[in-house]
């Protein structure tokens, strides 16, 4: 079998950027080299002046979204389909417990539902029940490949967990080999900031972000942290919003405690104050945008080597589901972003001087790969891994503009944006599913990736 060299490019790791030629045959990555040998039956693929990335692997989506209450508007066709686009090869989306489930029958959902997509795909479990004797259960998770389980702390009665239930969790997950994860907000003051709200009449939009106050988050953080210690058990905090919430978790770390977490662009990139311009619904999301100074004090974690992963925690609802309803009780919760991730950490973080290169591909590829048990097939370019490579032209400028991208939200919270790059091609598993601003994958072409049970990853901070 021939083999595919792509030759010029800009070779990016964790570690290092390096001049080199990428060799991949049958879906596998062969040889990285500064200057491989070709063969008469090789296929060149010219990355001259382009980025050779490791395929990008956004650790939280939610694709084809149901929460029992609203349900997104796309498919794993039309999610996947924005992933290849913004060169993202492997999403980890959520199989949820439905009440009365058992994780067999989660996971068998979400599978079927997971079918059309065109790039590969790893699964946490959303865990919403837990009673006393359903420890024995949780080895089916690991048994399938989703050593990751996603508590809430909020969200009472549909997701809650009590803190007795996540200790008893916890402490069987380290047993067996899970990570749990954690949406860590304090549902007794979310409940009362939302009824005082209610009460007084401060429904609108513009109202949301104080309906869930930032310390509501860092005291279930701190909270969380120290139920994870007392049962000795790895943990992971997705979409810290704030500044005191990364800083507690890097305290535990630095402490010896497994403590890692993960930040979003929205939580980078915007203030409160969106909640005051002319589109608040496109901003309504869990935890919401903070308050003006938060976004620097976490673009400082990040540069200091705090947050593990940059994720996206995409929903891709419609404009029509956002404004159904002027009351932010109401309103869908969450916002698009996966076509976008790479070029807005590329432009805000390495283009604009706060991150390097190295930083953006151990935060969006290598750093998620170890933490949810996918390295070293996922996230790496390196003899063995699967051919899940991103070329990406650095030069372009463009203005975000949601008619370009895949979504079916009908808009984009990063409208007008400028940003510097864009994706040229994608390949997954040495297949080309995007190029030059066209999908070439057919439905159904995705695989289920099972992730190793957990061990504690050797991670680069910084």
């Amino acid at each position: 079998m021939s083999r595919t060299i792509i030759r010029g490019g800009t070779v990016v790791s964790a570690k290092e950027v390096i001049a080199a030629d990428v060799v991949f045959k049958a879906g596998q990555i062969v040889e990285v080299a500064p200057a491989a040998d070709v063969g008469p039956q090789d296929t060149i693929i010219d990355a001259t002046g382009l980025l050779v990335l490791p395929g990008i692997i956004d650790a939280h989506t939610h694709i084809q979204l149901d929460t029992g209450i609203y349900k997104t508007a796309d498919d794993w066709l039309v999610g996947s389909r924005t992933a290849a686009a913004g060169g993202v090869t492997t999403v980890i989306d959520f199989a949820t417990q439905f009440p009365g489930q058992t994780f067999d029958e989660a996971v068998d959902n979400r599978l079927a539902e997971a079918q059309p997509s065109i790039v590969d795909y790893a699964l946490h479990c959303m865990v919403t029940e837990f009673p006393i004797g359903a420890e024995p259960s949780l080895q089916t998770l690991i048994d399938r490949g989703l050593p990751s389980l996603k508590i809430y702390t909020t969200y009472r009665p549909n997701y809650y967990l009590d803190d007795a239930t996540i200790l008893r969790l916890m402490a069987e997950s380290a047993r067996i080999g899970g990570l749990v994860i954690v949406h860590a907000e304090n549902d007794a003051m979310v409940s009362e900031a939302t009824g005082h709200l209610v009460q007084t009449g401060r429904t609108g939009w513009q109202f949301h972000a104080q309906a869930r106050p930032a310390l509501a988050e860092q005291e279930a953080v701190n909270r969380i942290l120290f139920l994870s210690e007392a049962a000795n058990a790895p943990v992971y905090i997705v979409h810290c919003t704030t500044g005191r919430s990364i800083e507690l978790v890097a305290e535990a770390a630095r402490n010896g405690q497994p403590a890692w977490c993960e930040t979003c662009p929205q939580y980078l990139l915007f203030d409160e104050r969106v909640y005051a311009g002319g589109h608040p619904e496109h901003y309504i999301l869990q935890p919401p945008i903070r308050p003006e100074g938060e976004p620097e004090k976490v673009w400082k974690l990040v540069e200091n080597g705090a947050v593990s992963v940059i994720s996206t925690d995409s929903c891709d609802y419609t404009l029509q589901q956002k404004r159904e309803f002027t009351e932010f009780t109401k309103t869908p919760g969450g916002l698009p972003g996966i076509e976008t991730l790479l070029p807005l950490v590329y432009t805000y973080g390495v283009d604009a001087g706060r991150i390097e290169l190295t930083d953006l591909c151990r935060m969006l590829a290598e750093n998620p790969a170890r933490l949810f048990g996918l390295a070293s097939r996922k996230g790496f370019l390196a003899p063995g891994s699967d051919a899940d490579i991103v070329l990406y032209d650095p030069e372009p400028e463009k203005v975000v503009d949601h008619a370009d991208l895949h979504y079916l939200s009908g808009y984009s919270p990063y409208d007008g944006m400028k940003v510097k790059g864009e994706v040229k091609l994608t390949l997954s598993r040495g297949e080309v599913v995007y190029k030059d601003g066209q999908i070439t994958a057919d439905a159904g072409r995705g695989r289920f990736v099972p992730g190793s049970p957990f061990e504690v990853p050797d991670l680069i901070s910084e």
